[in-house]
């Protein structure tokens, strides 16, 4: 029989508890202003109960209401210029990180003056939730997407668990600058049951970046309570599997909060210690939305609430301020008068009369604003096409072309980093995409491990905080296991934070692997999956000289961008020019044959298989004009060049390899038909794969795709008029 040797975890886990050291650290002013703080959170709180029964706020409010020392106590312990993310609970964390950053240490909440940038940011926070357009977000986050880069505010988050990568690549950008700067990411317990949670913990373990992550444990995720959710009571354990720093505290004890949020900074400030993982116990007074108590729905006590409420954080903070002769009932009195006041006139900002003040309601003709970006990045570039294109030539595979541009960027671009799976190994990658780069740029070039959620997320947030990712998803298919990452932040973000403060510079390369028997798992074509989200530009370049010239634009572009490479592009050889730094401007499709009797639109691989049916066609009298779209985003479709074309065939045949129920073609088929349907002598074509995941087997993928004859009979009866 086997002996079992017990081992110990290698783990610094302890619990933080406030003593006389943290209260002799801070002055009776100070200590006054952080309960200035958390009366100015829970009246805020109230305020916005109030309005939301009178029917002023549209969508849910998630309070804190008996949570306000986790926001409060961590905001007195960072900087101005660190930064925090948070979940769709995060009042109390905006409200308090605008304080922070706009309060003086010495600010007197019993004598001094409001300044006037806090007033005008409760003020923009409170329209936000009201969702106007004089909010941070412009109305369009509400209650739940809270953003202010200006004061720290990187970004509020209702999806569970999704603003956690985000953080992360924060933090790697501050890491990578050398900002000396921390990143505060909150969320609840519910969170830790996500996917995204593990995988960017893990990453952010493995890269030793400074970020805290603080867990406003309240003990129920919306109704679920902790025992029926997770297998281990102490959350902070969890912090050992990524080797992190645990610590619990008293989430509703300030000072407590302060302290460990403290040492936690101070640790991260200095480079290289693994990120703190902070359980902060707490409780919400309320149900997860609205004023009704969680034990009118039956899955908390009441004798549970009030055991909480006698712990309540404002009260008990105030009875020891009280106690140790740091504050008087009148200047009590007096910090909760102007508190109420100062809502009040926060409110009057919004309502007038009752009701909302109707000139700062959003414009129909904005709701688009900020979707992508103005285009001003591209201001005094000259958009070229590579064969106009001054100098000499050389020969070069597709494959070649893009580690060539990407190494152009990583040369001359402090900002470009490239991260994913094995790009830095096998000299780059195991399609040598990447080829010498991890080599001529270390520490630019990252293998991640195996977790597209992670990395997608945390290529997201470095985004959004000034780097330029290039981000290699190996295979298309895999783009869905990181799904919320790309669509629902990367994709969403920058037009649900306004439109004017976020930026999302993050390029997306993949390679369709069709052709190669990888199967049903590791072949899709990613087109029609990333054009459902209007945030993404796609180009799906079809030659070496077209990879160089839309990378760049890719690389030089504010908005996320997808580039579909395909694998049996790689080690075709094209001309490119010896100079790399030309633009193909999005939206410009390229014509690879002129003809008179049909238009042929593709992309991809298949534009080889036009444009051979092309020619073998003509052998037979029929005149085919065949287009290379190269953007395919839907906003980006190059219907100008479509219509001179249809002006011409009168007849359209759209060509992909991807099946039916995932290409792009019948979509485009019918804004065609839609915008040219006076020059249509017949009904539009597709040609598309069979219906069905891509088989294993030689034979059976073969038979799967669409073929050169198959092309041509259809281009041939859409040129006889025939379909």
């Amino acid at each position: 029989m086997a002996k079992l040797k017990k081992l110990k975890p290698v783990f610094d886990w302890a619990e933080v508890v406030a003593d006389e050291t943290d209260w002799a650290a801070l002055s009776p002013v100070a200590l006054r202003n952080l309960l200035f703080q958390m009366y100015l959170v829970r009246r805020f709180e109230q305020n916005l109960l109030e309005l939301k029964k009178n029917n002023l706020i549209h969508g849910p409010v998630h309070t804190s209401i008996g949570q306000e020392a986790v926001a409060v106590g961590t905001m007195a312990a960072l900087r101005r210029t660190d930064g925090i993310g948070g979940t769709h609970r995060a009042h109390h964390q905006y409200l308090t990180k605008a304080c922070s950053f706009h309060l003086a240490p010495e600010f007197d909440a019993v004598t001094d003056e409001l300044p006037a940038a806090l007033k005008q940011a409760m003020a923009t926070l409170l329209a936000e939730i009201m969702g106007l357009d004089a909010g941070c977000c412009r109305g369009r986050g509400g209650s739940m997407h809270l953003c202010d880069p200006t004061i720290g505010v990187l970004g509020t988050n209702a999806i569970v668990g999704g603003g956690i990568p985000l953080a992360a690549g924060a933090a790697f950008s501050e890491k990578y600058r050398k900002s000396g700067n921390v990143v505060v990411s909150f969320f609840g317990d519910g969170a830790t049951n996500q996917g995204a949670f593990h995988e960017a913990l893990n990453l952010a373990g493995l890269w030793k970046l400074p970020v805290i992550y603080v867990l406003e444990n309240n003990g129920y995720a919306v109704a679920t309570s902790l025992a029926e959710s997770s297998a281990v009571t102490e959350l902070s354990v969890r912090a050992a599997g990524y080797g992190m720093t645990g610590r619990v505290v008293d989430g509703n004890n300030v000072l407590a909060v302060k302290a460990a949020i403290t040492e936690a900074a101070q640790a991260l400030r200095g480079g290289d210690a693994p990120p703190v993982f902070i359980e902060m116990k707490t409780y919400r007074d309320f149900h997860h939305a609205g004023d009704i108590p969680g034990s009118a729905f039956g899955y908390r006590s009441r004798e549970e609430e009030q055991e909480w409420k006698q712990r309540d954080p404002v009260e008990t903070f105030k009875r020891d301020l009280l106690a140790r002769g740091f504050l008087t009932a009148a200047q009590d009195a007096q910090l909760q008068q102007r508190v109420a006041g100062i809502v009040v006139e926060a409110t009057g900002t919004c309502v007038e009369a009752g009701a909302i003040k109707t000139s700062l309601l959003p414009a129909p003709s904005s709701i688009a604003e900020g979707l992508r970006g103005s285009g001003a990045e591209f201001a005094g570039v000259a958009f070229t096409e590579p064969g106009d294109v001054p100098g000499e030539r050389k020969k070069m595979k597709y494959v070649e072309a893009i580690a060539a541009v990407t190494g152009r960027w990583l040369e001359n671009d402090p900002a470009v980093f490239v991260l994913g799976e094995e790009v830095g190994h096998m000299t780059g990658g195991p399609y040598l995409a990447t080829k010498g780069l991890a080599k001529r740029f270390p520490g630019r070039v990252l293998d991640t491990p195996i977790s597209e959620a992670g990395f997608c997320g945390l290529a997201g947030g470095a985004a959004m905080n000034g780097l330029r990712p290039v981000v290699e998803i190996m295979f298309p298919d895999f783009a869905l296991v990181a799904a919320d990452q790309l669509f629902n932040q990367i994709g969403k973000l920058r037009h649900m934070y306004g439109g004017r403060k976020v930026e999302m510079p993050v390029v997306v390369r993949t390679r369709i692997a069709v052709g190669c028997g990888y199967g049903g798992q590791h072949s899709m074509d990613p087109t029609a999956l990333f054009a459902l989200f209007s945030g993404w530009r796609i180009v799906v370049p079809s030659t070496a000289a077209d990879y160089v010239g839309l990378f760049n634009t890719a690389m030089r572009c504010n908005d996320p961008v997808l580039i579909v490479e395909h694998h049996e592009q790689y080690n075709q050889v094209g001309e490119v020019p010896e100079n790399l730094d030309y633009h193909i401007p999005f939206g410009k499709a390229r014509l690879m044959t002129t003809g008179s009797d049909v238009t042929v639109l593709t992309h991809s691989f298949a534009t080889t298989l036009v444009t051979q049916a092309a020619a073998e066609l003509a052998a037979e009298g029929i005149s085919v004009e065949a287009v290379d779209l190269r953007t395919v985003s839907m906003p980006d479709i190059d219907y100008a060049l479509i219509g001179k074309s249809f002006a011409k065939t009168g007849s359209l045949v759209i060509v992909e390899q991807s099946p039916a129920s995932n290409s792009i073609g019948a979509r485009i088929g019918y804004e065609c038909q839609r915008r040219f349907f006076d020059q249509l002598d017949g009904p539009i074509a597709t040609v598309t794969a069979a219906d069905i995941p891509t088989p294993v087997s030689k034979w059976a993928e073969a038979a799967s795709l669409p073929s050169l004859e198959q092309i041509k009979a259809t281009i041939r009866q859409a040129a006889t008029r025939q379909l």
